[in-house]
């Protein structure tokens, strides 16, 4: 099973992604965080697969916790959600170990899909 942690500072969009991603049984969202800074403590704690950071959020934004997160937990696949994606983005991001960069304006689907092959590469990976 493959151990998600997503970091956003919206309650609502936290829960809707939860509820889409629990749907695949290979999936086990184990924690949520509201800002940067709790993800770094989650990441520590609970030791995910896979950290899903939202760009904008109080305390610590997805970009600054993702370069603690790499460096604590180089061993978790980052992806970053954003209101405003684009190749700046997407570099500033891979620059610093974040594997994929997704918008926020797209369907849940392209981000489930994508989590499906990196928790199969998990899955395989540790058997």
């Amino acid at each position: 099973m493959c151990k998600i942690l997503i970091a956003d500072d919206s309650a609502l969009f936290r829960r809707s992604l939860r509820s889409c991603l629990e749907q695949n049984p290979k999936m086990r969202v184990c924690g949520e965080a509201e800002d940067g800074r709790t993800a770094i403590d989650k990441v520590k704690e609970l030791k995910p697969d896979v950290v899903i950071l939202d760009w904008q959020m109080p305390v610590m934004d997805g970009i600054e916790a993702a370069r603690h997160i790499t460096r604590i937990a180089p061993e978790a696949t980052v992806a970053l959600l954003t209101l405003h994606s684009g190749p700046q983005i997407a570099k500033k991001a891979q620059a610093i170990g974040i594997q994929r960069v997704f918008s926020k304006a797209d369907r849940l689907e392209y981000l489930s899909e994508w989590l499906m092959q990196v928790c199969e590469r998990a899955v395989t990976t540790v058997t």
